[in-house]
């Protein structure tokens, strides 16, 4: 077994994770290189520079591009301009573009995307969560470390985002930080920090180890729900697009109970609504 790498300064598992094994399926990747497969499993990401075609980026970013402008103009009648996480001129959400989107339908069903799926998760996978999130410049601001599974603990933990770039992301206008090898030890604790969200390693910045996933548009982030990864503000005059595809394994489940006040899991739910959790691969074939 690899050996785990020392946690972060502040940083402590998630007091459901108990003995969390880190895995990925057998057999040589499809799409993925050996050495992409062998880098994600030791580092728990990888950097694709060429992902998406240019059709279909341009399809889908001009549909994000417009229920993005719907969440701006929301967000422009709330106090404060803001909802949650969600600021007007700082980081915008647009959640489940499949819902209302036939170019966002496509996308999460490309076979570039399906293939990651395929070599990371396995023959039977879902689509989990998908969103669109602008980084805008009026309001430059981080997003705080944290782990997918931070916002909803799920088994198994391990599931899939790709991060694609609808624009170049670099570290002046907000890429993602991810730290190497920190996803072996499962999900962290995690507490909210207003008004940013859940944090899992108590730094306003850069920490040693981080590296920067600095891609261009077309490209990805591909990394695991148990990466720890930030983004810095972006202090450039453009806003910074990324659309957000996640997939999980065919059975991933929410569990349920206050883990804050000390609760114990007393059951689980099933992450399968059909209208956006729907099936993409069934047996390694498309559905």
């Amino acid at each position: 077994m690899t050996a785990r790498v020392a946690l972060p300064a502040g940083a402590e598992p998630h007091p459901w994770n108990d003995d969390y094994e880190w895995s990925l399926p057998a057999g040589a990747p499809t799409t993925l290189t050996a050495d992409q497969k062998a880098a994600f499993d030791r580092d728990g990401f990888v950097v694709l520079d060429r992902l998406v075609a240019a059709d279909d980026l341009a399809a889908v970013t001009a549909d994000l591009d417009a229920l993005e402008a719907e969440v701006d103009a929301y967000l422009a009648t709330q106090v404060g301009e803001r909802a949650s996480i969600a600021e007007r001129g700082a980081i915008t959400f647009t959640v489940h573009p499949v819902l209302r989107s036939a170019a966002a339908q496509r996308f999460v069903r490309l076979p570039e995307l399906l293939g990651l799926a395929e070599d990371l998760l396995g023959p039977d996978v879902n689509l989990y969560w998908d969103q669109a999130v602008y980084k805008k410049p009026e309001k430059p601001r981080r997003f705080p470390w944290h782990q997918d599974t931070g916002y909803t603990y799920v088994e198994p933990q391990h599931y899939l985002t790709v991060w694609v770039a609808l624009t170049d992301a670099t570290v002046a206008n907000g890429c993602p930080w991810v730290l190497p090898g920190v996803h072996r030890w499962g999900t962290l604790r995690h507490r909210w920090v207003e008004p940013m969200g859940w944090q899992c390693v108590p730094a306003e910045g850069v920490v040693d180890g981080a590296v920067a996933a600095e891609v261009p548009a077309g490209g990805a982030v591909v990394f695991s729900s148990v990466t720890p990864h930030f983004t810095g503000p972006n202090t450039t005059p453009d806003v910074r697009k990324a659309y957000i595809v996640q997939y999980g394994r065919s059975g991933m489940t929410m569990v349920e109970d206050d883990w804050e006040r000390g609760g114990r899991p007393t059951g689980t739910s099933p992450c399968d609504d059909p209208e956006r959790q729907f099936p993409v691969l069934r047996g390694g074939e498309a559905v």
